[in-house]
């Protein structure tokens, strides 16, 4: 029996990045030889076991087959005759397809070495085309190294399986959760790019591959088309840190501007509602989670009214207010500003521009927070009057809050 460490550990150690989880390949062994030394089975799929003490995961050396398509269509082979060559070989890329033993020799049989210090993505060998998670794992492995370069003929490899409609038999599901990572890499637009560079995109994320070629506003450096100020949006977002469902409601608040009339451009009037309506069927079909499902139709509806906040009324701030629900769901309100930053930031030479409206509406709502609602409704007499009076105090009060701001700034 014997026991290596596989995969990104190995290949993060080797980058001098942070190893955070190892995985481990055991050789020579059965179930009952793991059950033995006190392991604990977790694998439903094949033999992946837990350490009695680390609680690390040890897999039994395994080859797979292909019997059918999608992720799913597989069958593994686990038995102590399998070497760790051929374990290695089923891997998807030659920088994960490398091994540590535990005398700290380099097992790496397909030249992922070469291709760490060469920073290309490469493909261990023809399997690589029977999964095809595997197009958006690579994708996702290019916005973590943005530095990389996607073999031309794993690239090619791609453009077959996207061709043979292999993207279209992946599970909602794993796609949302393929493209999550994606987003909360360095370089997020890098899995986009090499997504449409293979043409997977149109098939998995249609609204989003739509917006390349459609121009911008004449104002907004026209030379950069709708898609590419995207990634720029995205890329903005993970500069700042922001959160994923900030990210993602970057990703898709202008898929409007796809739909917008030919006779119309540059402009995209009314975009936000067509915004709105594709978010929707977006997430409805990813089954988005709840939170960037909600801040994602936010943004696409309202951030064109945040972009525009220093001419608009107070009342119409109010209105803005409470239609985002910001008195009680602070924290998402934010959210919401911070995806409007990107946005406004993510443009060719306007990353240090700055941007006065997330200041001017958090003025905005510690005014509306401050008027006392309770004390309002008590004084009515006709109750029916509450919901005029509560939000005639609400205007008042962020006119003279801003007012104020006003004149402390001249």
């Amino acid at each position: 029996m014997e026991i290596y460490i596989v995969g990104g550990a190995v290949r993060d150690e080797l980058l001098g990045r942070p190893v955070v989880d190892r995985d481990y390949v055991v050789v020579g062994a059965t179930p009952e030889t793991m059950l033995a030394k006190g392991f604990k089975p977790v694998g439903r799929d094949f033999p992946v076991f837990l350490h009695p003490e680390t609680h690390e995961e040890y897999a039994l050396a395994r080859t797979e087959r292909k019997t059918g398509h999608g992720y799913h269509g597989f069958t593994f082979h686990a038995a102590p005759e399998v070497t760790l060559a051929q374990d290695l070989a089923r891997r998807d890329l030659t920088i994960n397809a490398m091994a540590r033993g535990t005398d700290g020799a380099l097992v790496d049989p397909f030249g992922g070495q070469q291709d760490l210090a060469a920073r290309v993505l490469r493909h261990v060998g023809p399997a690589f085309a029977e999964d095809p998670v595997r197009v958006l794992r690579l994708a996702r492995f290019a916005a973590r190294f943005a530095d990389f370069s996607v073999a031309p003929e794993t690239l090619a490899l791609m453009r077959g399986m996207v061709a043979a409609g292999e993207v279209d038999h992946l599970v909602p599901e794993r796609v949302w959760q393929e493209v999550a990572r994606g987003l909360m890499e360095d370089r997020p637009s890098r899995m986009f790019e090499v997504l449409r560079e293979c043409g997977a995109l149109a098939r998995l994320l249609p609204e989003v591959d739509a917006l390349f070629g459609v121009p911008q506003r004449a104002d907004y450096h026209p030379e950069v088309d709708t898609g590419i100020h995207t990634l720029m949006v995205i890329d903005e977002a993970a500069t700042r840190g922001y959160a994923l469902p900030v990210r993602f409601a970057g990703l898709t608040h202008d898929l409007g501007k796809a739909t917008t009339p030919a006779d119309v451009l540059p402009r995209h009037i009314g975009h936000e509602i067509r915004s709105l309506a594709l978010v929707e069927a977006l997430c409805e079909r990813l089954r988005v989670p709840t939170d960037c499902r909600d801040l994602a139709r936010l943004t696409a509806r309202y951030h064109g009214d945040v972009h525009r906040s220093a001419d608009l009324r107070a009342a119409t701030i109010v209105s803005l207010l409470e239609k985002t629900d910001a008195l009680r769901r602070p924290e998402r309100f934010r959210q919401l500003l911070q995806a409007c930053q990107a946005d406004y930031n993510g443009r060719a030479g306007w990353q240090q521009r700055p941007y006065a409206s997330p200041e001017r509406l958090l003025e905005a709502l510690v005014a509306v927070n401050a008027v006392n609602a309770g004390k309002i409704a008590a004084s009515c007499a006709d109750k029916s009057n509450i919901p005029e009076r509560i939000h005639a105090a609400r205007v008042e009060a962020v006119r003279a809050a801003l007012k104020e701001s006003r004149e402390e700034q001249q």
